[in-house]
Parts: C-alpha cells; structure tokens; sequence
C-alpha cells in the first residue's frame, strides 16, 4: 500500500512544478526537465524511499516511456509538414548527415569504450528529435538509468550555451564565417497558432470533451504499448525492447495519419507530462555520489557532436546554398526541439523561418527513434 501511495505521489510531482514555471521565471529558465532531475536526485539520495519501492521504481520508467512516445506522435500532421517547406527538409536531411558524420568520427576516437556506439544512438535521437527521442532510445538500447541521466545532463547544459550562442553574435558570427546568403522571401507569413502549441500550458485540460477525448488517447495509446509488446514476444529476448519501441513509433505515426485521432487537443501537453514523471523517476535512482564526478567522456562526447554538427551542418548548408535563417531553425529544432525555435526566429524576426523550423523539428520527432536505434545496431557492430 506504501509503494502505490508512493508511485502516485510521482505522478503528481510535475504537477506543481509546471505551476511553478509558469509563475516564475527563475524556474522557468531552469526548465521542467531540470527541475525534475533536481528534486529527483534530492528525493532519491535522502534516504525517505523503501528498498521494496525499487521494482516499481524501474517498471514506472519503463511504462511512461512508451504511453508518453504515442502522445506525442499522435498530434503530428506528416502530410502537411512535408509540404509546407522543400528548403527547411533539404535543410533538415542537411542536419541528419551532419549528426550522423561527427557521431562516425566520435565512434573512431572513442571505440574502446564499449558505450560508444550507445552515446552515438542516443546523440543521433536527441540531435534529430529531442528529450522523448532520448528516452526511448536509451530504453531500446539499454542504457543504464545513471549513464542516461548523465548524458541528459551534460545535454541540457550544453545546449543552453548553444541557445544562447543562436540568440546572440554567435549566429552573426557563423553567417560571416560560412558567407552564408540572406533569407529570400517574405518573412511577415501568418502561423497557425496550433503549430505553436504552448507544451508546457495546461489550461482547459480537465474541461469536459478535452478530457474526455485525452483519456480515449491515453487508452490508445496503452492499446499501442500493448500490441507492440506483444509481437515483440515473438523475437528474441535481447532485441524485445528495441522491436517494441519502434513498433509504437510507427503504429503512433499511422494513428496520425487519423484525423479525429490527430485534432484530439493537448495530446502533447500530456504526453510531455508523463515524460517529465520519467524524469523525475529516473532521477530518483540515481546515486548522487557518481554524480557529482564529471564524466569526461560523456561531456567531451556531447560537446562534440552538439557543436561540430553545428559547424558541418552550416557548411554543408553553404554548399548546397541554403540560406542561413533556414539553417539557424532547422538547427535549433534537430539540437534543442521545436519548442525553442520562436526564440531564434523571433530574434531574426522571421515568421517564415518559424514555420520551417517547426516542420522540421516534427519530423525529426518522427524519424528520431529509428535513426538512433538504426545507429546504434551499426556502430555495435563495426569492425574497429
């Protein structure tokens, strides 16, 4: 009775949290996913949780993964992202050359540790997609709780530099550097308000149809978990989860492709919740004392490939002339995810970029979980 009391406090701790960042704006500098791992780490570290707490601990990891994945997906319109902009998908294949290159490179300096080719997977799933990208994976790919925490870490910190390298001379700095062309057309386009749905707003999710219709997805969404699961049964146990995850990625994809499934409003914010309940789970497991040493490896890793696919994705930009507003969106969406694209396109107040940019960061959502899993089983089996 103590570990159920337990596992629904964990549901509930995102909660007051969101309501904090919407308050106030240190929290929401920090961000949802940071303050979740804080109090986790706190959480998990002062001793107050049960040793018998640890099963359900691992099996609430597990199942928010993959009732989170279907959520999310189910609000995309592949259709219509895959006409709305030639340049931005030229530009955003552009970006998966460029992660899939420096994580080569990154396979050859670090292929005596037998983790590389996981850091490469989940580096290929982050850097196309984003935070959900990187929990599936690490579940399909078994990585540790602790690595995955680490890796997500090091992420967070190090992309905030880049963002801030995006919003200021940084980005003057690679335009002149690569002599990249301006933006050709009109910038002042109109966008759809439901493209920039605000993830981290909750308002009007408990009124009765949103409700109504967020628990018939949820219920889909554990119909999908349950069907993927159960033709995984039928491999061998070692590639089970890997064959589960992306079957829910692509059942969740076809799902999208039904419009009533589709317009169902906040599928989103509640798939992004259950990842922040992820967050703070996979926190709470964590041992504080291997964290507080810094792992060379994983933050040379993520240095890495967030800034050298920076720099080749620029340059190949160059090559293939795209412009560099394109460039900056499209790169902003692969690294950090749509949700920091109108930070940058407001800053080179372009609309139109804005809406290139979140085009892409949604097929990037799309493809993120196969590209990682993809590049994983490769570099796993390469011959150095």
């Amino acid at each position: 009775m103590v570990n159920i009391l337990i596992a629904i406090l964990f549901c509930a701790i995102p909660a007051p949290i969101i309501f904090l960042n919407n308050r106030f704006k240190v929290v929401e500098k920090l961000g949802i996913v940071l303050v979740c791992y804080l109090i986790g780490i706190l959480v998990g570290n002062i001793g107050i949780l049960p040793e018998s707490f640890s099963g359900i601990q691992t099996t609430m990891q597990d199942i928010s993964v993959c009732l989170a994945l279907p959520l999310i997906l189910f609000s995309l319109d592949i259709k219509k992202a895959l006409k709305t902009t030639k340049t931005g998908i030229k530009c955003m294949l552009l970006a998966i050359v460029s992660i899939t290159i420096i994580t080569f490179i990154l396979q050859l300096i670090f292929n005596s540790n037998p983790l590389a080719p996981q850091f490469a997977g989940l580096a290929m799933g982050v850097y196309t997609g984003g935070t959900p990208n990187l929990t599936s994976i690490a579940k399909a790919i078994g990585v540790s709780g602790e690595n995955y925490l680490i890796f997500n870490t090091y992420d967070m910190v190090i992309s905030i530099v880049y963002m801030l390298v995006m919003l200021s001379s940084g980005k003057y700095l690679i335009k002149k550097l690569f002599r990249m062309k301006d933006f050709e057309g009109d910038k002042n386009v109109t966008v759809d308000g439901n493209e920039c749905q605000e993830t981290t707003s909750y308002k009007g999710m408990f009124e009765g149809k949103t409700f109504g219709k967020l628990m018939l997805a949820l219920l889909l969404s554990a119909a999908i978990l349950g069907v993927s699961y159960g033709v995984s049964m039928l491999f061998k146990p070692d590639s089970r989860t890997a064959i589960t995850i992306l079957l829910i990625t692509t059942l969740s994809i076809l799902c999208s492709f039904i419009k009533p499934v589709r317009n169902i409003k906040m599928t989103t914010n509640l798939g992004m919740y259950i990842i922040y309940i992820f967050c703070f789970t996979v926190a709470t497991s964590a041992d504080i004392r291997k964290l507080i040493h810094i792992d060379v490896t994983i933050i040379v890793y993520v240095t890495v490939a967030i800034y050298g696919t920076l720099l080749l994705h620029a340059l190949l930009s160059k090559i293939f002339k795209i412009d560099f507003d394109t460039m900056a969106v499209t790169s902003v969406s692969a690294i950090c995810s749509p949700p920091f694209v109108p930070a940058v396109a407001n800053s080179l107040k372009n609309n139109a970029a804005l809406i290139s940019g979140i085009t892409t960061g949604i097929i990037g959502y799309a493809i993120g979980n196969y590209l990682g899993v993809a590049i994983y089983w490769l570099y796993s089996r390469l011959p150095f």
